[in-house]
């Protein structure tokens, strides 16, 4: 049987320390939307608040090795490929602007 530690430590309202047995991780946002950075990655993660749908995308921060000679470079993407993905985030930060500035009436 394995055994988990995480422990956050609020700093203020959208910035938080993340401690686990991996390392320290440092995450910035708000419900809905997150921006996490630590043991040399970045992760991103935005969602539908209280639906329990989410999108998550992990994007190392270090530089990627050469690819060797007999092998071909990965072909890049076009510009508009995650289109969906910035779409979903608009809806979600228009969201928690209404529902938020709702809240606090």
């Amino acid at each position: 049987m394995g055994f988990r530690f995480q422990r956050r430590i609020r700093i203020f309202p959208g910035l938080r320390i993340n401690l686990s047995r991996g390392g320290v991780s440092t995450s910035v946002g708000t419900r809905g939307a997150w921006l996490t950075l630590g043991r040399g990655r970045v992760r991103t993660t935005v969602g539908l608040p209280g639906s329990g749908l989410s999108y998550t995308s992990t994007t190392p921060t270090h530089q990627q090795p050469e690819p060797h000679p007999q092998e071909e470079p990965p072909q890049p993407r076009g510009p508009h490929h995650h289109w969906w993905f910035w779409a979903l985030l608009l809806v979600i930060v228009v969201l928690v602007l209404i529902y938020g500035g709702a809240a606090g009436r």
